[in-house]
């Protein structure tokens, strides 16, 4: 038997890096204080959240942020700080993840959808053509691709169109040298298991703009403790927004702060971690036949954390034959071209309550990409042999096409 035909893969796809001594320690001290809520401080004492926030604050380079209970919670709240109502339209990737239209249908609002490329990106055309419908972008970086930024804004800015961004899959992602989620007018943040900061639930979500980020923080929860925040604006601006802008309570805890704060210090090593394995995993893949790799422009300083590639043009089961495969010798690939949701692989057709036009250039698109995530557990060595097997495999069906 060929030797690439017997490698199993063994390690798993979701098994993360533990959290950091000093992250362990600092919520073990929180949980023995009891002092759990982030208004529940003792004197002067800042708290972990908000010394959080003035640390992810600086390290992004903004003026302002504001931690909250999930990256889908901040994307809700990043729509309802800036006026999106129940029945305005906003556009919004086709090729993303359930909680993004998730957060525009949570507020009563619409989506329109705009195509995906085969750079897998937002396809800045079809923005153009679509942008007189919306006065908002909520713009995903799925799976961590970033498109023109450049090129997006200037659409934007040309028709008056406000960019919410989506950096779940970016955080620590830069686009000709600025940060993602600095370039719109609010950056939205996970830190949910699977992303580059690991708290269980959380996220983040950054502005520059005072009155964005005073509702942000009333919406959040904070009643009228608004001036215990430090990477907020003074509390007069908040004396404009406070009687009518809705608590809907979301905010981050002191726990799960205590366990990021030391995660952020590391981010820059770690993004330098992920992107290695992925660079691994993309030459073990080049030239193989019937695959196409994506390719990332210069302009772009990714976060590999996970891989994508393209069987475009495959029928649907030579795709499924691959994807079983790989299981079999232990490589979890996810499709998007499957007509049901399967796990967290939903296409922009699947959720009912968000109606949409059919989309047949992306619907090719769509049909042939493939996902896998690529966890700091796995070695540089695993990710070559994931690479052998993937190889191994598309070829296999390919050839039998």
């Amino acid at each position: 038997m060929d030797q690439n035909r017997s490698d199993i893969f063994t390690g798993s796809f979701t098994q993360q890096e533990p959290i950091p001594e000093e992250g362990i320690e600092a919520a073990i001290a929180i949980m023995r204080s009891g002092r759990l809520h982030r208004y529940n401080v003792k004197g002067d004492e800042p708290g972990e959240v908000a010394l959080l926030e003035q640390e992810f604050a600086a390290a992004m380079g903004v003026k302002y942020c504001l931690a909250v209970a999930s990256g889908g919670y901040a994307m809700t709240t990043a729509l309802r700080a800036l006026g999106v109502r129940p029945g305005d339209r906003v556009l919004s990737n086709a090729f993303t993840l359930a909680p993004v239209p998730g957060a525009i249908a949570a507020v009563g609002a619409v989506p329109v959808f705009v195509g995906v490329t085969e750079a897998l990106t937002i396809d800045l055309d079809d923005l153009e053509a679509k942008a007189d419908q919306a006065s908002v972008l909520l713009l995903s970086h799925m799976r961590g691709h970033i498109c023109d930024m450049d090129r997006l804004l200037e659409i934007c800015t040309r028709h008056g169109v406000r960019v919410i961004e989506d950096c779940a899959h970016t955080m620590g992602a830069r686009w000709r040298g600025r940060l993602s989620g600095t370039d719109g007018v609010i950056g939205c943040y996970s830190t949910q298991t699977y992303k580059h900061m690991n708290s269980g639930e959380g996220g983040f979500l950054v502005t520059n703009d005072d009155q964005v980020m005073a509702r942000a923080v009333i919406l959040s929860g904070s009643y009228m403790l608004y001036p215990r925040h430090l990477a907020a604006p003074e509390p007069a601006v908040f004396e404009a927004v406070k009687y009518d802008t809705p608590n809907i309570s979301g905010r981050m805890d002191h726990l799960r702060a205590a366990i990021l704060r030391p995660q952020l210090r590391r981010l820059e090593a770690q993004c330098a971690a992920w992107t290695d394995r992925y660079r691994v995993v993309e030459a073990g893949l080049r030239d193989c036949p019937g695959l196409r790799l994506i390719d990332r422009p210069d302009e772009e300083a990714f976060v590999g954390s996970s891989f994508q590639f393209l069987l475009l043009d495959w029928a649907a089961p030579k795709v499924r034959d691959v994807v079983a495969r790989c299981a079999a010798r232990g490589v979890e690939l996810k499709w998007f071209g499957a007509a049901e949701p399967a796990g967290f692989t939903s296409r922009y057709d699947s959720w009912r309550y968000a109606p949409s036009a059919p989309m047949p250039a992306s619907d090719r698109i769509l049909a042939g990409i493939l996902d896998m995530r690529l966890p700091l557990t796995f070695s540089l060595e695993d990710c070559a042999l994931l690479a052998r097997i993937i190889r191994a495999e598309v070829s296999a069906v390919h050839q039998a096409a």
